[in-house]
């Protein structure tokens, strides 16, 4: 349906309809979603392989598709975790008991193969793929951007006329020169990693817990290298077996300073509990036998939207006239520790939607964001910065960059009606009056 817009010039210079910059999971639905749209898209990442915090953070449960019994979020995103699932031989969660802990309702995804599908889904759509790559300059002449590409063998320039960023930090609308919003305080961030060599069932796991207590009053550990409560510290690492159970607390990951602090201090902290447990009875061979590749990161920074997400909109399930998709999670805002924990189930048969304004920087053309830093409050972007969500937003941006650049146009003039279409053409679930949900 997408006819090429562009001539290619006779010159070195490659030129594209779309670029997406960030292969996590927005970025790699937005491209594929473009890419099947007929835009001439390229996906740029700097990582070694697609999935982002799915793969390189070891966080392989990619959320909420369905709420209080139904599908709410399908498409491009769905499709790709269905099929890691039915190809790893695993079994879907039972979808069918709205009121069952959330926890149970999140596929699990096997990494090598979600991987993989999603190099597949990315070139099979048409798209190029650019890895070890990133983004240096950006600059805007009337409706066209040029990007300044930093690569393994130098420098390139590329021109485009969608700019999509999928980084999860603003990192290109902050490079463009548009504002985002840095909170003072941001959630910690999580080593992800895999313990073994004990029997839990084995050891005096109290005498632990009062080791442990008393190790973080000598200042040989801190509380949030084991445990999210401070004020009544238990070894919840060993007993999740690293999974999961740590905080690194006071990051900035925006940039790469603030980045490369929380990357070396997830590793202290996991080498810091390793420690510790070895010298009890017991855990002498206590080792780790899985660590992700870098810390999973919960919070950055937002846009300044054409629109923000407010937890009000968000809990009570407000409807935007240009809602783009659905997102469902539960808010669920980390602090340093339990007691400054803010988690807050939604009230039964309310689902949140993000509209096209939140995904706009403000006073920008040709640009979209998809992912954690749609423009929002703390309190809603705690709970539509899930993986699910993210893919949501992704196929979106996705489609409204396609269907912009077909028609040379911004995508906030993209008529919403045409931009459904092509979304429900590619199985999206689309915000609608009339779905509405037992409550």
């Amino acid at each position: 349906m997408f006819e090429r817009s562009l001539d290619r010039e006779e010159d070195t210079m490659r030129h594209y309809d779309v670029v997406v910059v960030g292969g996590g999971p927005a970025g790699v639905v937005a491209a594929t979603q473009a890419g099947r749209a007929g835009a001439r898209t390229l996906l740029v990442e700097k990582d070694s392989r697609l999935g982002g915090v799915t793969i390189n953070a070891g966080i392989n449960v990619p959320g909420l598709f369905h709420a209080w019994g139904r599908q709410i979020i399908a498409g491009i995103g769905w499709e790709l975790v269905e099929r890691t699932v039915r190809e790893s031989g695993a079994q879907m969660p039972d979808f069918s008991d709205p009121e069952a802990n959330f926890v149970m309702h999140q596929p699990l995804v096997d990494p090598m193969i979600y991987s993989h599908l999603c190099d597949n889904f990315v070139l099979d759509s048409g798209c190029e793929l650019l890895l070890h790559t990133m983004i240096a300059e950006i600059s805007q002449i009337q409706d066209s951007w040029t990007l300044r590409l930093c690569g393994k063998g130098g420098m390139e320039t590329i021109s485009t006329r969608q700019l999509v960023d999928c980084t999860g930090d603003a990192n290109m609308v902050f490079i463009a020169g548009y504002k985002v919003h840095v909170h003072e305080e941001t959630q910690p961030a999580t080593l992800d990693c895999d313990l073994a060599g004990y029997d839990l069932d084995s050891i005096d796991i109290q005498k632990i817990d009062l080791e442990f207590q008393q190790a973080i009053e000598r200042g040989e550990i801190s509380a949030s290298d084991g445990c999210w409560n401070v004020d009544n510290p238990r070894v919840d690492f060993l007993r999740k077996n690293g999974r999961n159970a740590n905080h690194v607390i006071s990051v900035n990951a925006r940039d790469s300073v603030g980045r490369t602090q929380a990357e070396i201090e997830g590793r202290r902290s996991v080498y810091r509990m390793v420690r510790f447990l070895r010298q009890q009875p017991g855990l002498e061979d206590v080792y780790v036998a899985r660590i992700s590749a870098e810390v999973g990161i919960r919070e950055t920074v937002t846009i300044e939207g054409k629109g923000a997400v407010t937890l009000d909109d968000y809990k009570t399930g407000r409807l935007w006239d240009d809602a783009v998709c659905y997102s469902f999670y539960p808010i669920d805002l980390h602090g340093v520790d339990s007691s400054s924990w803010f988690f807050e189930s939604m009230e039964y048969g309310k689902v949140g939607s993000i509209p096209r304004r939140a995904l706009l920087p403000r006073d920008s053309r040709n640009l979209l964001v998809a992912g954690r830093c749609f423009a929002s409050d703390r309190w809603a972007n705690s709970a539509g910065r899930v993986q699910a969500s993210c893919m949501a937003m992704g196929q979106s941006a996705g489609a409204l960059a396609a269907l912009a650049a077909q028609d040379r146009s911004d995508p906030e003039e993209v008529n919403m009606d045409q931009l459904k279409r092509l979304l429900k053409q590619h199985g999206a679930i689309v915000p609608e009056v009339s779905f509405r949900f037992n409550a």
